[in-house]
Parts: C-alpha cells; structure tokens; sequence
C-alpha cells in the first residue's frame, strides 16, 4: 500500500474540501482544552463521513463514542429531513464543551447526546438504523456489534474506527493489550459473518465500512 508522509498528507488536504470555521474551531478548542485529542475523527474523515452520509440519506444514525462532537456533526449534516442522530459517551466530563458545539453547529434538533454506557442505553432506543458509527472503547467493539446488528436495516452501513489500531492488529499474539484483542476478535468475527460484506480502509489508524445484506 502507498505510505502516506507528512508532504502527501498535507497534499491531500489541499485537495480536500475546506474545515469550515466551526470545524476548525472545534480541533483547535479539543487539541487546547480536552485529554487525549487525538481521538478526534478531524479533516478528511470528517469530510468522507459527511459525503457518505449525504450520499446514505439516513433517516436514523447511531454515533457509539461522541467524545467533542465532531464526527457526530459531520455525520449529522448528511441526515434527510427529520433525521436524528443518537450519540452516546460515557464520559459525562465533555458534555457541555460538546453540547456548545452541537448548539453551534446548529443541530440540537438533529443530534440526541447521551451519556451513559453504551450497551445499556442501546436496547432502550428501539431505532432501525440506517448508519451507525462505533468509536469507542475497543474492548467492546464485538458487543457494540451484536447489540446493534440487528436493528440496521438491510443495506444499511456500519462505520468501525481505529480498526488497524497503529499495526498492533499483526502483532504477535503475546504482545496484544486488551484494546488490541478487542479489535482483533471484532475483525474476526466481521469477516466470518454473512450477514455483512465489508472492507477496511487504510485511513488514520484503519477504517471498516460494513454494509448488512
């Protein structure tokens, strides 16, 4: 596969549709005030997950891991008129630093932000979902996935992030932490399903697109 360096990276995003100001507000504001900001999905992801999304139309998206909201409103402003997106954190720390940027975006009226623990929450939606994007704790990429296979439509999309998690998925089997076997018996598992064709994409640290038959 082509290594992509800092030089064609940075090609890459000047031929990529602009961050527009909120957006870039967002990653400045992350990077600055939040832990961790390289979790946040950024430019040219958040740019393919708005195009898939407008491309999809969905009518009800679930976002599992909604960290400072920025894959949530790229995803968001894909959704068909009444459209909702239901997005979960566990982390209750980052609910008003997202929800400012949520009001920001100016899609209270489209994104449901709630805390709590995924795998409880779900079951008590009773949504068909049209797109779903997982993005949370890797351990529990596999339960994310039985607890929501069902309720997506046929023909609709699973987004899974983090899938390559920076090569560690090839490592030898006594150097995988738990994040990394999470991710593994996840991988696994998605390609042994026939209820589902997949492909995964070699963006940031690795991204599946599935799509349930």
């Amino acid at each position: 596969m082509l290594e992509v360096n800092r030089e064609l990276e940075d090609y890459i995003l000047a031929h990529t549709t602009e961050e527009d100001a909120l957006l870039k507000e967002l990653c400045r504001e992350t990077n600055l005030n939040v832990m961790a900001p390289r979790m946040l999905s950024g430019h040219l992801q958040g740019q393919l997950f708005k195009m898939l999304s407008h491309m999809l139309s969905p009518k009800n998206i679930l976002e599992i891991g909604t960290y400072t909201g920025y894959s949530g409103i790229c995803l968001a402003r894909g959704l068909q008129e009444g459209g909702k997106l239901y997005t979960i954190d566990i982390n209750d720390e980052i609910e008003d630093f997202t929800l400012s940027f949520i009001d920001k975006a100016g899609l209270t009226d489209k994104i449901e932000f709630l805390i709590g623990d995924a795998l409880e929450i779900i079951p008590s939606l009773d949504k068909k979902w049209d797109l779903v994007f997982i993005d949370a704790d890797k351990r529990d990429y596999l339960n994310y996935y039985k607890a929501v296979i069902d309720n997506v439509r046929q023909g609709g999309f699973i987004l899974v992030d983090d899938i390559l998690w920076d090569g560690k998925v090839v490592e030898p089997i006594e150097k995988k932490d738990k994040q990394t076997q999470g991710i593994v018996e996840f991988n696994t598992f998605v390609q042994q399903d026939d209820r589902v064709e997949n492909v995964i994409i070699p963006l940031r640290h690795g991204l599946t697109l599935i799509r349930k038959l």
